[in-house]
């Protein structure tokens, strides 16, 4: 088997053939002028291109750079921007907040001066059961500031409930549409007697039952105002529960039955007025 030959020149002897080769053309540059014409374009042909293209990546990456600062710089001001917005959102709502409790404080003072012939506090609510309605909630104030059991809680444009019990700081309250609430009252302009009686489920209708009301003249017609009547143990006289929806007459052919609305928004209540008379007492004096 032949051997099979193989031919290698020295890295060394390149290096030094190149070396010569330059060292040649450096000469004939110097002397003659030609090399150097002839090396000039060939490194126009060479060198001026790639330096072409390391000039054209050179500007291109100073441009995605300029890019990007103009956008880390965007992306700043969009921050400070959205801060300014978030700011003014949170403060539209504070000056929103601000105009509901203003109109509710207008609307506590006239009810105040409405029923002025009674002492009152004002009290906020704090707690109040599960559910849309305000049956029965929690108040902020207590015997610390002479509330007690079966005083009358109002707000809005009449009646809310009554206090059933109370802390050192605190009161429990049951409106009139609680299902335990049973409240005696009258028509307004004829002083005729029904009972006001509380049902959520009606209430989901924006309504409160009305029975047992005496009407033999049938002089009891849609908007009529139905108040707390004077023959209450513990609900003061005159106090606007709600006004008359529609009322039919009853199987026994003597009383009527119907609905009525409620003077109170009893699903949006924040405040309260409680008369700290108890009837009792008023009546003693």
């Amino acid at each position: 088997m032949k051997k099979k030959n193989n031919y290698f020149i020295p890295t060394k002897y390149i290096f030094a053939a190149l070396a010569a080769l330059c060292i040649v053309m450096m000469f004939a540059s110097y002397t003659t002028g030609f090399a150097g014409e002839t090396l000039g374009k060939m490194s126009g042909y060479v060198f001026v291109p790639f330096e072409m293209g390391i000039n054209n990546i050179g500007g291109w990456i100073r441009e995605k750079k300029d890019n990007l600062a103009d956008l880390t710089v965007a992306q700043a001001k969009n921050e400070e921007l959205q801060a300014q917005v978030d700011e003014l959102i949170m403060e539209n709502s504070r000056l929103m907040q601000s105009q509901y409790r203003l109109q509710e404080f207008e609307e506590l003072y006239a009810l105040d001066q409405g029923y002025e012939q009674f002492n009152k506090v004002a009290a906020n609510i704090i707690a109040t059961d599960s559910g849309n309605w305000f049956n029965t909630f929690v108040i902020d104030k207590g015997k610390n500031d002479g509330i007690e059991a079966d005083m009358n809680v109002i707000a809005g444009s009449g009646l809310v409930g009554i206090v059933t019990k109370s802390g050192d700081n605190w009161a429990q309250v049951r409106s009139v549409i609680d299902d335990m609430s049973n409240v005696s009252a009258q028509v307004l302009s004829t002083s005729d007697l029904c009972f006001v009686k509380g049902d959520l489920q009606l209430m989901d209708q924006g309504l409160i039952r009305i029975e047992e009301l005496k009407d033999p003249n049938d002089l009891a017609i849609q908007g009529e105002k139905i108040v707390t009547s004077h023959v209450s143990d513990k609900y003061h006289e005159g106090i606007l529960i709600g006004y008359l929806n529609e009322v039919s007459l009853d199987s026994n052919n003597l009383t009527k039955s119907g609905t009525i609305t409620p003077a109170v928004d009893f699903e949006h209540l924040h405040m309260v007025l409680v008369i700290t008379d108890l009837k009792q007492t008023v009546e003693e004096s």
